[in-house]
């Protein structure tokens, strides 16, 4: 048996992630915000990039043109450059917005910075305690309780922890928080649920025997509306059980949350969409965005010769970064308007009639329509937000699977959402309708699904069970 070695040829496919690519992915997947962030980064790591002051004019992007080619051809010519640079072709490239692309916000209205101040929970509560006559003592232990207080108004840290961190012994804290509790907002500075609904009652002057044994020992049954349950429990009739849940109810278990700002997210549109006539146009948002040249300086640096090789090299390799960045930038927001121009033709009904009329729609659809992959459509419409007459939507609303009906035909589940949100909005709140009901009643307008997708889609529509929707008063 021969043993010996041969070489053979293979010719295969690989993807290589080189950084470049890495970073363009990357692009394609930021929100407007973050890209504007992004490029600020960019422009301050980067000494070869700069923001410049205005778009170039024809006439400019003509000669840039011109000197390209040039130089292409004299690198031909001469062989002693070819493996030089192509520092041209680099040095005029420039970020500059797809032709008919504007910023598209003229008409979108600019609303100017609301400064508002509201007093905190610590401050309002410091406040009452400088009123309520505790001594010096006192008035450090206070202090030290408020300060655990946290913005529902509970204090949650045990109080052994709390006296080991501050040096203070468990009595004094013990000793304090009554008089805490007694402060505005009613319920503040409890230990738990149970505990601030029994602060509220005292203070609501409802500290009744049947009251305070509800709240002891039937909160559970409270939570689920089984009144019947508790009034078997309680021997009390129903109608009493009712009339004390309903001051439960008027309660508020998180005391402190009227003292802290709402949330506010702010949602900048990467494109706009607007009807022209009878047509739907698209448009980018460019605003906030710099427009992005190669620094003159370093082209001349390099033009000029005479800098050592690390010099030449490190601006050679930001150059690179900087072309490749503005590659990207461009390539995204060609991307993000193709998506949403074939997105914008595959939803006309919803444009024209309104969220009802969304129709089935997966991402192969764009993704065939616009020749790209299916994952290019998913990075592009992930955070990104578009800007309609029918308000701003995020652009992977308008993927979604098709339910079907009895015509053959095919329903977006957005519309059924929609349809279930309109049920359980009509329904009478003493005998709520069952998912199963739900179903039947879709089943008469021509949708066949199932109970549990009714579920489903309750759960997503953040609608409760018809069991904690039942009221009885």
């Amino acid at each position: 048996m021969a043993v010996g070695m041969k070489q053979t040829l293979k010719q295969t496919q690989t993807l290589t992630m080189t950084p470049q690519l890495q970073q363009a992915i990357k692009l394609l997947q930021l929100s407007q915000l973050e890209l504007q962030q992004a490029v600020r980064k960019e422009i301050e790591e980067n000494p070869v990039l700069e923001e410049s002051p205005e778009a170039p004019g024809e006439e400019v992007a003509q000669t840039e043109a011109q000197a390209t080619a040039e130089t292409e051809i004299a690198r031909d010519q001469d062989p002693q450059k070819q493996d030089e640079f192509d520092w041209e072709s680099y040095a005029d490239s420039q970020y500059k917005p797809p032709q008919g692309t504007g910023s598209g916000n003229e008409e979108i209205m600019n609303y100017e910075n609301v400064i508002s101040t509201t007093q905190s929970l610590y401050d309002y509560l410091m406040w009452q305690m400088s009123l309520f006559g505790f001594n010096e003592e006192e008035q450090v232990v206070a202090g030290i309780l408020i300060s655990y207080i946290d913005d529902d108004g509970y204090i949650k840290v045990p109080l052994d922890q709390i006296a080991a961190e501050e040096n203070v012994t468990v009595e004094d804290l013990e000793s304090i928080i009554p008089f805490i509790q007694e402060f505005d907002p009613p319920g503040v500075g409890a230990r738990d649920l149970k505990e601030c609904l029994l602060v509220q009652a005292k203070i609501l002057q409802e500290d009744t025997h049947d009251l305070v044994e509800l709240i002891n020992n039937h909160l559970k049954d409270l939570e689920k509306k089984n009144y019947a349950g508790i009034a078997k429990a309680m021997n009390k009739d129903i109608e009493i059980v009712i009339d004390l849940c309903k001051i439960i109810y008027n309660m508020d278990p998180k005391p402190g949350r009227a003292f802290v700002p709402p949330e506010t997210q702010y949602v900048t549109p990467d494109v706009y969409v607007y009807k022209v006539g009878d047509e739907y146009m698209v448009s980018l948002n460019e605003d906030g965005l710099p427009r992005l040249r190669i620094s003159n300086f370093y082209k001349n640096v390099l033009k000029a010769g005479g800098a050592s090789n690390d010099t030449n090299s490190y601006i050679q390799e930001k150059l690179k970064s900087a072309v490749w960045l503005i590659k990207s930038i461009h390539q995204r927001q060609r991307t993000i308007y193709k998506v949403t121009e074939s997105i914008v033709k595959h939803q006309t009904d919803f444009f024209e009639k309104g969220p009802g009329h969304i129709k089935p729609m997966i991402l192969r659809d764009i993704a065939n329509d616009i020749g790209m992959h299916e994952s290019t459509v998913s990075r592009v419409t992930t955070a990104k937000y578009v800007h309609t007459p029918r308000g701003i939507f995020e652009l992977k609303y308008f993927f979604n699977s098709g339910i079907s009906t009895d015509d053959g035909d095919s329903l977006a589940s957005e519309s059924v959402k929609l349809k279930i949100k309109e049920l359980v909005s009509q329904e009478d709140t003493k005998s709520p309708l069952s998912d199963q009901r739900i179903v039947d009643l879709l089943k008469k307008d021509g949708i066949q699904i199932a109970r549990r997708t009714v579920a489903k889609y309750r759960d997503i529509l953040k609608i409760l069970p018809s069991s904690k929707r039942k009221k009885y008063f």
